[in-house]
């Protein structure tokens, strides 16, 4: 029995590697367009990069197509789409003209995707069930991308320009590699049963896309900033809530 386990981890399965093979294309665009000074087109590569994130690890368990190559060959990817890809758009938009000060955010933020992935890659397969340790680098490079996509989309220039993206590349990457919990919709049963006004208020949420298209680049943005947030939101309040029983334990008799 454990010899043909072994034979179907080793086996490499093409329609898996295919869509991951895409997200890398997708991660290799974005550096090529960072480099052409072409960062909108570089942005929106990272997400369709995201895109196939998503599909593969999917159609891997649907079609139980799920091999040790693969899960290696999607981490290599990771790093490219969502490691140095984000790391030279930043660098090349943005923190170029800050010299050493620039490419050591941009490196940082390069070497954190690159330990957050170790770590998930090495972790034991419940470690992590229900909730990410540290912000997930699909999400990291979906924070800077929205960033630059929406700064590019409106044309904004600040006086404090320069450090706020030397700012927001550090966070993600530390993020990345910190110990702050994230919520994880990986664990989610799409079989289970929902009640009537979830759904309608799916329906509604999908119009609403649907109607503002046009600013998606700040919805993006938005929501993944909401999202690197709110780990932390999550660790203040339990922060805030074990220091409240730990008042009251002390004045109980």
């Amino acid at each position: 029995m454990s010899s043909r386990i072994n034979l179907k981890k080793s086996r490499i399965y093409w329609l898996p590697n295919v869509i991951t093979t895409c997200g890398l294309f997708s991660g290799f665009y974005a550096i090529v367009q960072a480099m052409n000074l072409r960062f909108e087109l570089a942005a929106m590569a990272i997400f369709v990069a995201m895109v196939f994130d998503i599909l593969d690890g999917r159609v891997a368990r649907i079609t139980r197509t799920e091999s040790d190559f693969g899960a290696e060959y999607d981490s290599l990817s990771d790093m490219v789409a969502f490691g140095a890809a984000p790391a030279l758009i930043m660098y090349e938009w943005g923190l170029k003209g800050m010299n050493k000060f620039g490419w050591f955010a941009a490196f940082v933020y390069c070497g954190c995707a690159a330990l957050r992935l170790a770590r998930f890659n090495t972790a034991p397969p419940d470690a992590e069930k229900g909730f990410f340790r540290g912000l997930p680098s699909p999400a990291a490079a979906g924070l800077l991308a929205g960033y630059v996509w929406t700064v590019e989309v409106y044309g904004l220039t600040f006086e404090y320009f320069v450090w706020a993206c030397w700012t927001i590349t550090l966070f993600a990457g530390a993020s990345m590699v910190s110990n702050i919990q994230y919520y994880s919709a990986k664990d989610m049963d799409l079989r289970k049963t929902v009640p009537f006004w979830v759904l309608v208020l799916m329906i509604f949420l999908t119009f609403v896309t649907f109607q503002i298209t046009e600013n998606l680049p700040e919805i993006l943005f938005l929501f993944f900033t909401l999202y690197a947030l709110s780990g932390y939101f999550g660790f203040a309040i339990t922060f805030l809530t074990k220091r409240k029983n730990k008042k009251t334990v002390h004045k109980s008799p």
